[in-house]
């Protein structure tokens, strides 16, 4: 339909399609291999307290805040990580993506600077950019992020808001060792940064010797957001997260969860009010590390095999994916992409987690927590072939 008097919003010219959503697409054809999206496996997931969810009042409207029960969980929940709160502090969200919506609603003029690590969430690069964001990136190791770049673009681009995801970052898979989380506080707290920390992968840790300390608790002076998502550990389909923040921010928060949806679905918070509370919590955890620490190895063991000449990596400690950069002239681009869907095999290109795509033309992202040992080594056989390929053909 053609419409050539619609006006649309000028940030719509920049509102850019997720490069995961339409991966997960393709996906769905019959025999594909999927290294691509962060889907965890449905087989570890607890089974679903469906008598938790029976009652009919839970049906009814709610309040936007959040369930009483699910916020004091959370808050609860929150505390075991490190990071007091009340449970006034808590908002339920309809998955941690809302968080990011919310803060950037919240934060972000066109033009406003936004500091984030280098590679970061495709998602955040997603919704900063349609809002406007000027973004800038501090280069990541697997310990944190390059902490003199960090400070030098606190002291020159004078950023209204920091966002980091300090354990088993998505996608580099950098879990910030205790050392970093006490600089970079103190360095937000002495700059006045507020701090937004997505916290998804936090309990799928699978081989950390160190705490996990969030860093919204170290912080003296800076206000921050704390994010988190329940969607890696029990039932995505739901769509369950919540966020946590300074107190003098949860009124705007509040005001903008109003806006959004009114509230977050009720049996939803319900049931996972139920799972925190409940005496299995701990051992479905356990299974759930247990089963993604298998299928991180598998994938290691295939990558050794496939990949050990042509890519470096760290294997990760933590989280759903492996992050690899191609060794000589050898690149990931869209086009191997293109290639690769072709022979049935889907991966994430380096070039969708950096704000400019050619800082990303040699990395690419894969996802171990789906595929079995035999479709690993078929599909990384397949990829690699492809990668190879394509600098032929070049």
């Amino acid at each position: 339909m053609n419409l050539p008097d619609l006006q649309l919003a000028r940030r719509t010219g920049r509102l850019k399609s997720s490069l995961v959503r339409d991966i997960l697409a393709a996906t769905a054809r019959p025999g594909m291999i999927s290294f691509a999206g962060g889907l965890p496996a449905a087989d570890l997931m607890p089974a679903l307290p469906l008598a938790a969810t029976a009652d009919p009042a839970l049906y009814q409207y709610g309040c936007s805040e959040g369930e009483p029960a699910f916020r004091a969980a959370v808050a609860a929940w929150i505390g075991e990580a490190g990071l007091q709160v009340s449970s006034d502090q808590v908002l339920a969200l309809a998955g941690s993506q809302q968080g990011l919506d919310f803060a950037a609603k919240l934060l972000i003029d066109e033009g406003t600077p936004i500091l984030c690590e280098g590679p970061t969430y495709v998602a955040a690069l997603q919704v900063f950019e349609l809002f406007g964001a000027a973004i800038v990136c501090a280069p990541l190791n697997s310990n944190g992020p390059d902490l003199a770049a960090f400070e030098q673009l606190l002291e020159t681009q004078r950023p209204r808001a920091a966002y980091l995801i300090p354990c088993f970052q998505n996608p580099g898979g950098a879990c910030y060792s205790p050392a970093a989380r006490v600089a970079i506080a103190e360095l937000l707290d002495r700059y006045n940064v507020l701090l937004i920390e997505d916290e998804p992968y936090r309990s799928v840790a699978l081989d950390v010797d160190h705490p996990m300390t969030p860093i919204c608790s170290l912080l003296k002076r800076a206000p921050w957001i704390y994010l988190g998502s329940f969607s890696k550990i029990l039932w995505p389909g739901w769509r369950m997260g919540f966020l946590a923040a300074h107190p003098a921010l949860m009124p705007h928060l509040v005001r903008l969860k109003q806006s959004a949806d009114l509230h977050t679905q009720r049996p939803g918070q319900a049931a996972v009010a139920h799972w925190l509370g409940s005496g299995t919590r701990a051992a479905d955890l356990t299974r759930l590390r247990e089963g993604y620490r298998l299928r991180r190895n598998a994938m290691q063991a295939a990558l050794q095999r496939h990949f050990g000449a042509i890519a470096d990596w760290e294997m990760p400690r933590g989280g759903l994916f492996f992050w690899l950069k191609l060794r000589g002239d050898l690149l990931a681009t869209r086009a191997v992409l293109d290639h690769a869907l072709e022979q049935g095999v889907a991966f994430m290109p380096g070039e969708a987690f950096f704000p400019h795509p050619a800082d990303g033309r040699q990395y690419l992202r894969l996802n171990y927590s789906r595929a079995t040992p035999e479709e690993m080594e078929r599909g990384l056989a397949t990829l690699a072939a492809c990668i190879e390929a394509e600098l032929t053909e070049a």
